[in-house]
């Protein structure tokens, strides 16, 4: 097989030579719908919501909206991506928040975990199924509760198991990215001035309304307001607030994945710990869903297409970075016979500062068109849900710019990436 050689800056990547291929179906995305993004805290704005009723409101809201007669029984399965499938998000959250919403004779329900990728990973996945003539009809998206689950219930041999995460040289995200910072010689100005854009664009969403076509209001049970714009953005952020946050990371790094991180990388002589709490995507609740399906399938219920899925990509790189995200976009591209200047806005997504600046840089993007309207530094970062958010974020965009190809692409854990093309239709 011929090889291509994808330059990273840190080494190179080897990847197959991607073929144009035709599958028998294409996948079109007919609704997309997200609900607000709340600090991930106890006591944040959607901390009484459990996770399968913000998930079941999402599936009764979509249906409403599609004006389908027993919508429900025209699916032919839930995807739900999730980051951390334990506790009030576990034992399969997709099938509980399909009987949860009354879908009692709902076909499906499947949980699937990518870290923060999951939500687009189900989103592929479906549109995969779809291509393919499996199923006609899938819903597809994420969901995570963070003041509810927190991250760190759940655990695993990368988290617990010394001899796994010394094999596989994994560190943890937070010092990935200050490494990622001190090898592209990034400075703490530059990641705070990010941070500073990112609020500022995230606001003047918010404020134009650009959101209203896909987010949907959380109601309690009374039909009381709980929540119906993102509450993270900062109006009140400064570059001196900024500044004065401390580094978020460092004390991780002391405790050994520094010198981890420097026996991987022998050139680099120190990692800067230039993080903090300000320039990191935060913890968040929320969740989003999208209608996916054939356009045959489309026309017989009276869906109308939004875009279709023009190519998926997964890349590695080093378990040690966060830098996979530039393979896999361009991958993406090469499957779907673009180039970088046919893509007309991108979406990055923020979970750290360093790796966005590096892959805006190295991919030599024109600001205006990446990360147009903020991101997770900005909205916070509901892990297994960022996915589908970004995704309405970008049909939002292209369709309020007139265009028509868009790039959505997320950085994991463990060297893992992932990346999504779309072209408005």
């Amino acid at each position: 097989m011929q090889r291509a050689v994808i330059l990273l800056g840190h080494g190179s990547l080897y990847v197959p030579k991607p073929y144009l291929r035709k599958m028998p179906n294409d996948a079109y995305i007919f609704d997309a719908i997200r609900t607000p993004r709340a600090n991930g805290v106890a006591g944040g704005a959607l901390y009484e919501v459990k996770p399968v009723g913000l998930l079941s409101d999402c599936l009764n809201t979509l249906a409403e909206r599609s004006e389908v007669e027993n919508f429900a029984l025209e699916v032919d399965d839930l995807i739900i991506g999730c980051n951390t499938p334990a506790g009030d998000q576990g034992y399969n959250i997709a099938r509980a928040a399909l009987l949860h919403a009354g879908w009692t004779l709902a076909r499906g329900g499947l949980q699937i975990n990518r870290f923060n990728t999951s939500a687009l990973e189900a989103i592929n996945s479906a549109a995969a199924r779809i291509g393919a003539g499996f199923d006609d009809l899938i819903i597809a998206g994420g969901l995570e509760c963070m003041s509810r689950v927190p991250t760190y219930l759940n655990s695993g041999p990368m988290m617990n198991d010394p001899q796994s995460v010394i094999n596989s040289h994994y560190i943890p995200q937070g010092v990935a990215a200050d490494l990622v910072a001190t090898m592209d010689l990034i400075e703490r100005e530059q990641l705070d001035e990010f941070a500073l854009r990112s609020h500022r664009r995230a606001l003047a969403a918010r404020d134009s309304k650009h959101f209203r076509q896909s987010m949907m209001r959380i109601e309690d049970q009374s039909g009381l307001l709980i929540l119906d714009e993102d509450t993270m953005p900062n109006q009140r952020l400064t570059s001196d607030a900024l500044a004065k946050m401390p580094a978020r990371y460092a004390e991780m790094g002391l405790a050994g994945f520094d010198n981890m991180a420097l026996h991987r990388f022998p050139l680099v002589r120190k990692v800067n710990h230039l993080h903090t709490a300000g320039n990191t995507g935060m913890a968040a609740d929320g969740a989003a869903i999208c209608l996916m399906g054939t356009a045959a399938r489309g026309k017989e219920l009276g869906l109308s297409p939004k875009a279709r899925i023009r190519s998926v990509a997964m890349a590695t790189t080093d378990a040690t970075l966060l830098t996979g995200g530039v393979a896999a976009a361009t991958l993406a591209l090469d499957k779907a016979g673009l180039n970088r200047d046919d893509v007309d806005l991108w979406e990055f997504n923020e979970s750290f500062a360093a790796p966005a600046i590096r892959f805006r840089n190295e991919l030599e993007l024109n600001d205006e068109q990446f990360n147009r309207y903020g991101g997770s530094i900005a909205f916070g970062e509901p892990l297994g849900a960022v996915g589908g958010m970004m995704l309405c974020h970008l049909l939002a965009g292209l369709e309020e710019n007139d265009k028509s190809i868009g790039s959505l692409t997320i950085d994991a854990g463990s060297g893992l990436a992932l990346s999504t093309v779309i072209e408005r239709v």
